[in-house]
């Protein structure tokens, strides 16, 4: 009938569509295609699609097993549930290579067949079903052990749980994972997850329950070692036992715990389980008949934080015939301990604590301390805590920098400063530039590197990837920026920008045209004529090294290298190797060197250059400045002279001329006479700085700037500058 109906629907369909499309035929009647009409006839005959068929006839879903052991057989009770999905009878394996006791589905019993070695439930469906079945065997017995097979249903998931006689029973299972172990009333009962399918040994070592032999008295020698951290907020202890059983097998060893203390862990290579009584620890070892035991121990306790008197006691073991003990003490932050007499306890040497203990340790041992455990117990701890507050540790310092501004009289400035920098892990530093300035350059040990914009200032990098020095070395930068422009006479302020590193000396070169003169200098430095220093040429990549100075300072070397006619020696290597270290330096256009921070004791300094002697000098350094001149003689490159003779000392209380051992760098005048108008700063020739900052801006740098060839330089020094501007304030007049 439903085939009728649908066919009578199609054909309205159609025949809806075909008289739009042809002309209507006589009333009652509906003209069709032929190829519609075949349409419709194949439509009506088509069968419907079959349901979906289930993969499997049936399925077990889960096994639970419980087996007992009882004399010498083994009973267990197995509960299968599964899903039949066919409708009908079907066929169910169950369990395969057993043998079965009873097996009943409900109150009724299951029908079951033999197929093979399998045992197969007749079960009708769709429904799902839970069968019980009852397995049975003989134990296997061994001295000592018991064992039997367990066949295990195919189901999804199979779990078990075993009773066998004996409190003390090692029951194990395999293939198989222990859940939960526990022993009471004389026997032993685990829960397990085992593989589905699978045949499962179970096995267990059992102990006589006759009278047994009385066991050896055990003695124990044990070693103690500590070690105490002092937190913030708490006290922690770590302490290694090393046991040595000299008689007998103790399958329990107890240790007395300090008071106020919780266990945060214990770990050993012996060690089954442990349990806590209040202060008693009990640990129980799983093979006695080891004759020695290490056992390591994690305690901790609350402290009230800053400066506090601790007293602490230590785990020991009681049963030890003797106990020896070694406590070191180390503290998280910024603190200090002191402690008296402490009764029973020896201080020692710090480097003579035992490598276990130093290898935990975190930080800097602060004390130790060696004890002996007598009949009274163990002593007691007592120690004066004082915490001060953490305070900020410089991450990078510059030794020296040195700054080079030239002006131009329409407004124009172009500045480089160059830092000397010892840098530990500080990757940026802050440069706070003029309003309106621009950087130019960047570069860092002679390898050109890009600033970072940040909202709060430039950020200038002081490290490169792949570049981690172990030394000083030289960032410098350029920028441009704009200042009033130059009238016939007026006053006129100029500043160097701040930088978050702090710096030792700042030394400042103003480079002015030489239409003006300018006189009344005020600020924050001060004239350069009034130090001893003079002004540090910026260095190239193959010197990074700052110059020689006019003031030696203690760890340093400076010399000259010249030829046998005395003419300098621009170039010549000269290499330091004192104390397991090597420092290499190269001479300038004078010939001058200078080495800084350099070690006391024997010292040997060498100056090379091929077509010249090498020359070796031997010194006993004590870190008083010294002076070490070379003269290279003509000869072959392989050829080697040796002198083994003291350096003059150079005399660092005085500013005569014999103190210097080259001519001012920045005017070619000895120091001594450079130094001689010491009351005011009087302008000098250009230096090496302004020259060479005048060709970088004419080809280098992108930038158009008409940059002063002729002028005058002013010099000023400020020394330990920190986070801060340097400003200069000055009347010119056009000339």
């Amino acid at each position: 009938m439903s085939k009728h109906i649908a066919l009578a629907i199609v054909c309205v369909s159609l025949a809806t569509f075909s008289v739009q499309a042809q002309e209507r035929g006589p009333a009652g009647t509906v003209t069709l295609s032929r190829t519609d009409y075949d349409r419709l006839l194949d439509l009506a005959n088509r069968q419907p699609r079959p349901p979906d068929r289930a993969p499997l006839p049936a399925a077990l879903t889960h096994a639970a097993i419980r087996a007992r052991v009882s004399g010498g057989t083994v009973r267990a009770t197995m509960t299968v549930d599964g899903e039949v999905f066919q409708a009908g009878t079907v066929k169910v394996p169950l369990i395969a290579n057993a043998t079965l006791l009873d097996a009943r589905s409900g109150d009724r019993p299951l029908p079951l067949i033999s197929e093979g070695n399998t045992h197969v439930a007749v079960v009708s469906g769709p429904a799902t079903f839970s069968a019980a079945l009852e397995w049975g065997t003989a134990v296997t017995t061994a001295p000592g052990k018991g064992s039997f097979v367990l066949p295990v249903p195919p189901a999804g998931s199979a779990t078990a749980t075993f009773d066998v006689p004996g409190e003390q029973s090692d029951l194990r299972v395999s293939p198989g994972l222990v859940l939960r172990r526990t022993s009471a009333n004389g026997r032993t009962s685990i829960e397990a997850a085992l593989d589905p399918g699978t045949a499962t040994q179970v096995w267990w070592s059992a102990r006589e329950n006759g009278p047994a032999a009385a066991p050896r008295e055990a003695r124990v020698l044990s070693e103690v070692k500590t070690l105490v951290t002092i937190g913030d907020a708490d006290v922690r202890l770590v302490s290694l036992l090393d046991l040595t059983v000299v008689q007998g097998e103790p399958t329990e060893i107890e240790v007395r715990l300090p008071a106020g203390y919780e266990l945060a862990g214990i770990t050993g290579g012996s060690l089954e389980r442990s349990e806590q009584q209040g202060q008693r620890l009990t640990l129980v070892v799983a093979t006695p008949s080891r004759r020695r035991h290490q056992f390591l121990l994690n305690l901790e306790r609350a402290s009230a934080g800053g400066s506090f008197k601790l007293e602490t006691d230590f785990p020991t073991v009681p049963i030890a015939q003797r106990e020896i003990g070694e406590i070191a003490v180390e503290g998280l932050g910024t603190l200090e301990i002191s402690s008296g007499e402490i009764p029973g306890l020896r201080r020692m040497d710090v480097r003579e604590v035992d490598q276990s203990l130093t290898t935990v340790a975190r930080q800097s041992l602060l004390s130790a301390y060696r004890y002996q455990r007598t009949n009274t117990g163990s002593p007691t701890l007592a120690l004066n805590v004082t915490r001060f507050p953490d305070a900020g540790v410089l991450a990078a310092i510059g030794e020296r920098a040195v700054a080079t501004t030239l002006v131009t009289s329409e407004g124009r400035a172009l500045t480089e400063i160059a830092i000397w920098l010892r840098n530990r892990a500080q990757p940026f530093m802050k440069v706070s530039l003029p309003p309106g300035a621009s950087m130019l350059s960047v570069e860092v040990a002679g390898s050109a590197a890009k600033p970072a914009e940040g909202s709060d200032g430039m950020r200038v990098p002081l490290l490169r990837p792949g570049f981690r020095p172990d030394g000083p070395y030289v960032v410098s930068f350029v920028y441009l920026h704009s200042v009033p422009a130059f009238a016939k006479r007026g006053d006129m302020q100029m500043t160097l920008p701040r930088m978050d590193v702090p710096v030792s000396v700042v030394e400042w070169e103003l480079f002015l045209p030489d239409r003006y003169r300018a006189d009344r200098f005020t600020g924050s430095a001060i004239a350069a004529s009034l130090a001893h220093e003079s002004v540090t040429p910026v260095p190239t990549p193959a010197a990074p090294e700052p110059p020689a100075i006019a003031i030696a300072v203690p760890g340093q070397i400076q010399g000259r290298v010249v030829d046998q006619t005395g003419a300098p020696i621009p170039g010549a290597t000269v290499t330091v190797q004192a104390g397991g270290q090597r420092r290499t330096t190269n001479t300038d256009a004078n010939g001058l060197y200078s080495v800084f921070g350099l070690p006391s004791g024997p010292m040997s300094v060498t100056s090379t250059l091929p077509g010249f002697k090498t020359v070796e000098r031997s010194i006993l350094y004590d870190q008083r400045p010294r002076q070490v001149d070379f003269q290279l003689m003509v000869g072959g490159v392989t050829e080697t002279v040796t002198v083994t003779s003291d350096a003059p000392l150079i005399d660092t209380t005085t500013a005569e001329a014999k103190q210097v051992i080259r001519p001012d760098s920045l005017t070619g005048r000895p120091a001594a006479q450079a130094q001689s108008g010491r009351q005011s700063a009087a302008p000098a020739e250009p230096s090496a700085n302004v020259q060479n900052l005048q060709r970088r801006a004419a080809g280098v740098l992108p930038v158009r700037i008409d940059v002063p060839r002729a002028g005058t330089s002013h010099r000023f020094i400020r020394p330990l500058v920190i986070d801060e501007e340097m400003a200069l304030a000055f009347r010119y007049k056009r000339r």
